[in-house]
């Protein structure tokens, strides 16, 4: 049960993360974008979900299928385009649903700052050398902003892998501490080993990710730097002394 649990935790932080940074990549470039309206629209989604709890989101996503058994879309006295039934809901589609649309709050503005800390010149000089607008965002300013983005995007994912605990609002009640806390030790009256064991796989995931992180960030980090190796340093003394330098 308790493996379960964990299960189904990687694959809520998982799936979330990945929803939540390609709409946070579509709410950044709506947010940079010169179109008051698109920008007006990211705003003001970004406002409406940073500015409240997520574990309120979640519980109000869990109540939709409460109050709505069915949503329909078509014109008004017309005919219906779809239709969707929650007399049976998914609590995990829900729960990923509240978690993934709160965290691209959040990776939107991850996302906006990376892209503005690169400097325009780098644009510029791009599209002199004749780069079209992608290959520009994918050769040149994407890389570049990468090493902004990756250490708060990091610290995203661990935060969201905690987060999913809060999915008993939804409610979604087979996580890793819904699992651990409300089944198996309120079955088993032993809340302090259940605990342990619970923060002791948090602990074995969150170390795994910020491993994963450090990895990643050294990798994009690659020409940022201008100290050099000591492998680097013995290769620059041989060729300025013709190959006597040891």
């Amino acid at each position: 049960r308790v493996m379960l649990g964990v299960w189904n935790t990687l694959q809520l932080t998982v799936y979330s993360m990945v929803l939540g940074v390609v709409l946070g990549v579509v709410l950044a470039v709506m947010r940079l974008s010169p179109n008051p309206v698109l920008k007006s629209v990211s705003w003001v989604f970004l406002w409406i979900f940073r500015g409240t709890p997520v574990y309120v989101q979640l519980a109000f996503w869990g109540l939709i299928p409460v109050i709505y058994k069915n949503i329909q879309l078509g014109i008004p006295f017309g005919p219906t385009f779809f239709e969707f039934s929650l007399s049976d809901p998914n609590y995990f589609l829900l729960a990923l649903l509240g978690l993934a649309l709160n965290e691209a709050a959040y990776m939107a503005e991850i996302i906006r700052a990376g892209i503005s800390s690169v400097s325009e010149g780098q644009t510029e000089a791009s599209t002199a050398l004749g780069m079209s607008w992608g290959l520009t965002m994918r050769r040149t300013v994407l890389p570049q902003a990468m090493r902004v983005i990756i250490p708060p995007t990091g610290n995203e994912l661990i935060s969201m892998l905690k987060t999913t605990s809060l999915v008993t609002a939804v409610p979604f009640s087979y996580d890793l501490y819904s699992i651990a806390m409300r089944e198996i030790a309120a079955r088993e009256f032993a809340p302090i080993p259940l605990a342990l064991v619970a923060v002791t796989w948090y602990l074995v995931a969150t170390s795994v990710l910020m491993v994963g992180q450090y990895y990643l960030e050294r990798y994009y980090a690659k020409g940022a730097s201008r100290k050099l190796t000591t492998k680097q340093l013995e290769t620059l003394a041989k060729a300025q002394t013709g190959g006597t330098a040891q």
